[in-house]
């Protein structure tokens, strides 16, 4: 196996590495780490589908729906081929990982975002939440870690407390759901979902991860539907 870097960069964050694994000088999968852990792949992208998929089985009308944090943008795509949805806001904390998305460092990049209804926004998911109307979204997403035991970022840990998941309550419609992914289930986030929300659910979804079986969680907050 051959890595060859595709490009490179250092955030305010640390460092993004977007690299090619290659077999025999075959070009291969596109790899994304920060600061040296790997993200996600081209390969293995069930898990960002099942976190589109479960959110969109749960709500009869997601027009507006927010995704935070861009990947590679598979989340993104599966979200958008629900002809339900009208908008789909993508927000993430990195320039450079939205720029190459939109000059095609990441090949399907430059089509996804052909797309008219989707909208990539460059800011934290935190503030871009704290700044949306109430009852904005019918759809929230968070997929910007492997869940609140394997953080990306230290700061992100806050987006697993009780105060922006009432920030998260607040911006949703009636009906409206978070989901939030994670490698792991947790208990902790299941008791401030039920804090906030008044309940919780915990799925967990079975992938097959670079040749491993592997076990993910969705953890699903509803505020309750009008009437």
């Amino acid at each position: 196996m051959e890595y060859v870097e595709v490009a490179r960069a250092e955030t305010e964050r640390g460092e993004l590495v977007l690299r090619e694994r290659r077999e025999d000088g075959a070009p291969g999968a596109l790899e994304l780490r920060a600061n040296g852990v790997f993200v996600m792949d081209t390969v293995e992208t069930s898990t960002e589908l099942a976190l589109a998929d479960a959110a969109l089985a749960v709500v009869e009308q997601p027009r507006e729906v927010l995704v935070g944090g861009l990947g590679l943008g598979f989340t993104m795509h599966q979200v958008l081929a629900d002809s339900r949805v009208e908008r789909c806001s993508v927000i993430e904390i990195e320039p450079v990982l939205a720029e190459w998305m939109r000059d095609g460092t990441i090949p399907h990049g430059p089509a996804l975002l052909a797309d008219e209804r989707a909208r990539l926004v460059v800011a934290d998911v935190a503030d871009a939440v704290a700044e949306a109307p109430d009852a904005s979204y019918d759809l929230v997403l968070l997929d910007v870690d492997n869940g609140p035991e394997q953080l990306v970022h230290a700061t992100n840990e806050a987006l697993y407390r009780a105060p922006f998941l009432r920030e998260v309550q607040r911006s949703l419609r009636p009906g409206g759901v978070l989901v939030v992914w994670s490698a792991e289930a947790s208990r902790d986030l299941e008791r401030a979902l039920t804090e906030v929300f008044g309940g919780s659910e915990t799925v967990a979804h079975d992938v097959r991860l670079q040749e491993r079986d592997e076990q993910y969680w969705l953890h699903l907050a509803r505020v309750a539907s009008a009437g």
